[in-house]
């Protein structure tokens, strides 16, 4: 990674007890694993959390937003995806950019993130956004990602967390 992720919040330097809390309201447990060790279930490798069946892997290294963002893939998917997940979480675009908006707002229960770190470290680590920023794309163009998270039952219409994992039946 470039030195413009050495800001990047990391595991280590989080309240790992809420960064557990956020994880286990949506359904999953979190795992951490040897410094030195692979990531079980990273997508990408390195320092990147990793997904398997309802668990998070990560390492002390872990970028929080990593953490989030794969515990979001989760929380997203439907039923059949998330009973033989391993490693890639799959979905289409739309389900991506729900993701990421929702590790938004999550990141606001962690008092060591909140909403303007995660845009920092986001724009740090490479996500894309077509506005440039993930601020800019949060507010100003991720109206069909709010929408996709209530439709599925995972926002509220006043835009509170359902702290939940996607539940059968509530697509619109």
């Amino acid at each position: 990674m470039s030195s413009n992720t050495d800001s990047v919040l990391r595991y280590c330097d989080c309240d790992q007890t809420a960064l557990a809390e956020v994880i286990n309201h949506l359904g999953m447990q979190c795992r951490l694993v040897d410094q030195n060790s692979d990531i079980p279930g990273s997508f990408w490798g390195d320092e990147e959390a990793g997904l398997i069946g309802n668990t998070l892997y990560i390492r002390p290294d872990t970028p929080v937003h990593s953490a989030l963002h794969e515990a979001c893939h989760y929380a997203c998917m439907d039923d059949e995806r998330r009973a033989s997940l391993h490693t890639n979480a799959g979905g289409n675009a739309a389900e991506e950019n729900a993701v990421c908006y929702l590790q938004i707002l999550l990141a606001d229960a962690l008092p060591d993130m909140g909403r303007e770190k995660i845009f920092s470290d986001m724009d740090a680590w490479g996500y894309s956004f077509r506005l440039g920023s993930a601020r800019a794309w949060f507010e100003q163009d991720a109206e069909d990602a709010r929408q996709w998270l209530l439709q599925r039952a995972l926002l509220r219409v006043a835009d509170e967390l359902t702290h939940s994992h996607r539940v059968a039946g509530a697509e619109v």
